[in-house]
């Protein structure tokens, strides 16, 4: 593969045989890779966030059902 330095940029070259463009810049590449995967363990942990949520209001529904019934029930012993 026979590279070309393009005009302007000190990290890009072209590949004269297949035409692309090609980044050199291996730290630039490694800082990119490491954002990524920062932004997934970020959704993950907004998404296991919603889900503990979630059955945090499935939970208090529950007790809220339970605790109805008892006051009820209190009230016709009454």
């Amino acid at each position: 593969m026979s590279k070309i330095q393009v005009e302007g940029y000190r990290t890009i070259v072209r590949d004269t045989r297949s035409g692309a463009i090609i980044n050199t810049d291996r730290s630039a590449y490694a800082i990119h890779c490491q954002r990524i995967k920062e932004a997934r363990e970020s959704q993950n942990d907004l998404r296991n966030a919603v889900r503990d949520i979630n059955n945090l209001k499935a939970e208090m529904f529950e007790i809220k059902k339970i605790l109805q019934g008892m006051v009820s029930k209190w009230q016709q012993d009454k």
